[in-house]
């Protein structure tokens, strides 16, 4: 007597069937220029890595790197200027965006340090006039906004901000007011902005000189960074590298008037030496070290970059990418090269 084959039920078809389909439908959603770049085999030099990073979509990289007990290197590839046909220049000067959070975190350590601050005040001892326009302005402490503690809401993420670039003589602030609070003070960590917005207005109030003269005082002249600048207005326009946004047809670099600008060898430099213990003494370090990290990114519309210190290593590896998307892809990628470029020099030692 033959055995009997046991029966696939109705209801089991039906789900293999699903199951399928939606297999087959989440393939087709799979970012696959991701996966790509993951699985590609690792080149065996940085410059080949970035010559392979050039071409998931980019128009032009800077990649710095300073291992330890050798001279800085440069790599780069694409344009400088796509339209003029200019080769990426590897002295180029860049939009860093959020990394000079780590320059304003440095400068609220050292404000904190020499007692010209607490770090403990509330934000309303500084600006009694927002009491009422930011939600807890009494209760948030500077310490909250250096650590993204604050609930206070990010202006980039109001729509408004976005629909009247670039934003020329609009007080930036007024997109993060009148809003509530995204969480109770210290109670929640929440990226924003802002935060750093109203740090930056702090040291202004409490030096009684800008932002970026502070910075040149306390960290630009004692590290010798003479490339790095507050603002397009202190620098020669064609030193910056053009930055793209894909599916616009213009050159950023003519916006943001207000970002900080450096090239890879500053920002490498500077992140040694905050990692090293050569930027601040030890009492200093310890109150960094209570507040905020060693490395950082950077985005804005047609400009990312990621600098970190590997002590593995003793490397730091800095990278400038001047092309940038709407759905997030192009920063993904930046993340994922700059893994291999550090995969490479580990392979090296």
């Amino acid at each position: 007597m033959e055995n009997a084959q046991p029966k696939v039920s109705k209801n089991k078809q039906i789900f293999r069937i699903i199951l399928f389909v939606s297999t087959f439908i989440s393939l087709w959603f799979v970012p696959w220029i991701l996966v790509k770049a993951w699985i590609l085999p690792l080149p065996n030099t940085v410059q080949e890595q970035v010559d392979q990073t050039l071409r998931h979509g980019f128009d032009g990289v800077i990649v710095y790197v300073d291992e330890a007990g050798k001279p800085p290197a440069f790599y780069t590839a694409g344009y400088h200027n796509k339209e003029q046909q200019i080769p990426a220049k590897p002295n180029a000067l860049f939009k860093i965006a959020s990394i000079s959070k780590l320059y304003v975190a440095v400068a609220i350590t050292r404000l904190a340090y020499e007692n010209q601050i607490d770090l403990d005040q509330p934000l309303s001892d500084y600006f009694p006039e927002l009491i009422g326009s930011i939600e807890n302005a009494d209760k948030i402490t500077l310490r909250m906004m250096v650590q993204h503690r604050s609930g206070i809401p990010n202006f980039t993420d109001n729509p408004d901000y976005w629909k009247n670039q670039p934003n020329t003589n609009i007080d930036v602030l007024t997109y993060a007011l009148h809003l509530p609070a995204e969480f109770e003070p210290n109670k929640d960590y929440g990226y924003s902005n802002t935060n750093y917005l109203l740090l930056s207005r702090v040291i202004e109030q409490v030096t009684g000189s800008s932002r970026q003269e502070y910075f040149k005082q306390e960290i630009l002249i004692p590290l010798r960074l003479n490339h790095t600048y507050g603002s397009l207005s202190e620098v020669n326009i064609d030193d910056v590298m053009s930055g793209y946004y894909v599916g616009v047809d213009e050159d950023f670099k003519y916006e943001y008037n207000g970002m900080m600008l450096a090239t890879a060898a500053d920002v490498g430099t500077f992140l040694r030496a905050l990692n090293n213990g050569t930027l601040l003494n030890e009492q200093e370090m310890e109150i960094y070290t209570s507040l905020y990290e060693f490395n950082h990114g950077g985005l804005a519309a047609g400009y990312q970059c990621l600098a970190e210190y590997h002590k593995d290593i003793d490397a730091v590896v800095v990278q400038f990418m001047n092309t940038t998307d709407f759905e997030g892809y192009q920063w993904n990628l930046l993340q994922i090269t700059h893994r291999r470029v550090v995969k490479i020099l580990r392979k090296g030692k």
